[in-house]
């Protein structure tokens, strides 16, 4: 599924980085590389942008850019959760 599928107070773990060019560098350099388990904090009221939680601080994306990033849906649902959680075998350990 896509990030931007990924609804409010949910956390997923990024599978995969689409998009070409300056856009995929843009968003590897923002931290969003596999493997990383992202939480949906909120989203503005029309939808767009959309504010993550991830490797300890707070990211805002555009819709469209959450559009190229797969994810795989986790058990998580809390913050304190994505440093260490072990509620799904999906996510354990992977933001150290």
């Amino acid at each position: 599924m896509n990030l931007s599928l990924l609804k409010p107070g949910k956390s997923g773990v990024i599978t995969k980085i689409g998009g070409e060019g300056a856009l995929r560098r843009h968003l590897l350099d923002m931290g969003l590389t596999p493997k990383t388990v992202v939480f949906v904090r909120r989203t503005a009221p029309l939808g767009d942008p959309v504010e993550l939680s991830l490797r300890g601080y707070e990211l805002t994306i555009r819709l469209s850019d959450a559009e190229q990033i797969e994810v795989e849906e986790c058990g998580t649902n809390e913050v304190a959760g994505l440093n260490n959680c072990s509620r799904c075998g999906k996510c354990s350990g992977r933001n150290e």
